[in-house]
């Protein structure tokens, strides 16, 4: 029994290895989002007291699959294995975001969002809120 994220899987064979994460964003749009596939990056932030109470915007680097821009996909140059993305064809690269984070939050608060872009498949963020202890 096929399960339904799995079909189309072998329908495509294409010699561009990146196109595999297109194929599977076609497939979720056509069947709907899988979440269990979606990757999870987890991240801690540090806010002061008063960055606690007044809310702060932080910097978050998130890590996403995009095509390599070396071979343009393809996993190799020429006949040699591209070296940027050993040959699969993408490379991982981080996308800055700006936490926005609401004024009295409380230690130990989450926030879940997503990142999406054209050219990969979404990518679930779990930011984890620490308030430092008051210096006395």
């Amino acid at each position: 029994m096929t399960l339904p994220h799995e079909c189309f899987s072998d329908e495509i064979a294409i010699d561009f290895p990146s196109v595999r994460r297109v194929v599977d964003r076609m497939r979720d749009r056509f069947l709907g989002e899988a979440d269990d596939d979606l990757e999870i990056v987890r991240a801690d932030i540090s806010l002061s007291p008063r960055e606690a109470v007044d809310g702060h915007v932080v910097p978050v680097d998130v890590p996403v699959r995009l095509t390599c821009p070396h071979c343009g996909g393809r996993g190799e140059t020429w006949t040699e294995p591209c070296l940027l993305c050993c040959g699969s064809g993408d490379a991982l690269f981080h996308q800055p975001v700006r936490v926005s984070v609401p004024p009295g939050v409380a230690d130990g608060a989450c926030f879940r969002f997503r990142v999406r872009s054209r050219d990969t498949l979404p990518v679930r963020v779990e930011i984890r809120v620490a308030v430092r202890p008051a210096a006395m």
